[in-house]
């Protein structure tokens, strides 16, 4: 029997490129009740890269990530045509117990 040894996470620059900044909203707030985590990710980033950025950068077990991609719209402002950012927000469930403060670790 060979016995598996734990990797030690590390935290690399990518995973500080994939999580942009926390969502702060009433329903974010509401959804933290339920250990779950709302935050801005890079669009590129899967699901898989979400949940290890996670697991490296705070120190926690992720159960589930669901993402979701939002397109700008098209608006207007004092008559001139402007575009809203596109962006992707992921909802990330943590482990029973588990917390993580994002205002403190990500810029």
């Amino acid at each position: 029997m060979s016995a598996k040894k734990k990797e030690k996470k590390v935290a690399t620059e990518r995973h500080y490129n994939i999580i942009k900044a926390p969502v702060i909203t009433e329903k974010a707030t509401m959804i933290s009740e339920h250990n779950q985590v709302a935050c801005y990710v890079d669009m590129t980033a899967t699901k898989a890269e979400i949940k290890g950025a996670f697991e490296a950068l705070f120190d926690v077990t992720v159960l589930k990530v669901n993402t979701l991609r939002q397109y700008g719209k098209n608006k207007r402002f004092k008559g001139r045509l402007g575009r809203r950012s596109d962006y992707k927000k992921a909802i990330v469930t943590l482990k029973e117990g588990d917390q993580v403060d994002l205002t403190s670790k990500v810029v």
